[in-house]
């Protein structure tokens, strides 16, 4: 039970961090599918909140901005990995991109370029280029996905950075060596989005490309971690 001086200072805190969680739902907004809704995320977001409340220990060392933080950002991820707004059709095209990469790369001994794998998936170039689309506007950060897929799960644990925390779990250096061998281009795109958290078309203005080109770039990087993850298991 609270006491009524606890349950004062709960109020305070509330109301001094929602702001917090109105930004971070804004800032994750920009990333995913139109049909997301704003308040949805809020919502979400306020559910971490109160559970960083009630779950907040001072003598870890971490500070409550920090541990709330994250604990927002988690309330948001978990909420959204819940729906299922990708058609069954792209899926089961993305899987066979990811193959199709996998084959590639043991046969060439390197990173295939996109007409290589639109050939082996006997397509034109420009179908293979909206299917890219299509599959990186379905997905919610499907980089986190991919480290959540056949590993540990993400943690939501304070002092770590969001990119720290993909990088948890067993195949943390597999999937530092897979970054490394991404093509130059593609590797500054995941620094760009997922370590200086610029959007799509805060990445493009920095490439010289259209946000169109950066989601199709995005897709293709994440297809070959995808396959470099499914080589090491």
């Amino acid at each position: 039970m609270y006491t009524a001086q606890g349950r004062i200072k709960q109020n305070e805190l509330l109301t001094q961090y929602m702001p917090l969680v109105r930004r971070q739902a804004l800032t994750l907004q920009v990333r995913l599918p139109a049909s997301i809704e704003l308040d949805d995320l809020i919502q979400a977001g306020m559910v971490g909140l109160l559970e960083a409340l009630g779950r907040f220990d001072a003598t870890q060392g971490a500070t409550f901005a920090t541990f709330a933080s994250q604990r927002i950002r988690g309330a948001m991820m978990d909420e959204l990995r819940t729906r299922d707004w990708l058609p069954r059709s792209v899926r089961r095209s993305a899987r066979a991109v990811d193959r199709a990469v996998r084959q590639l790369e043991q046969q060439l001994g390197r990173a295939p370029e996109e007409h290589e794998i639109a050939h082996h998936l006997e397509m034109p170039l420009s179908d293979y280029q909206q299917l890219l689309n299509d599959t990186n506007s379905g997905q919610l950060l499907p980089f986190e996905e991919l480290v959540a897929e056949g590993s540990e799960p993400v943690s939501h644990e304070p002092n770590n950075s969001p990119f720290e925390q993909l990088l948890d779990g067993q195949q943390r250096q597999t999937l530092i060596e897979a970054i490394e061998a991404l093509p130059e281009r593609e590797k500054l795109l995941m620094a760009l989005y997922y370590q200086e958290e610029l959007n799509l078309k805060e990445v493009g203005a920095v490439l010289g490309v259209t946000e169109s080109r950066v989601s199709q770039l995005h897709s293709q990087a994440v297809s070959r971690l995808r396959a470099r993850l499914h080589d090491s298991a």
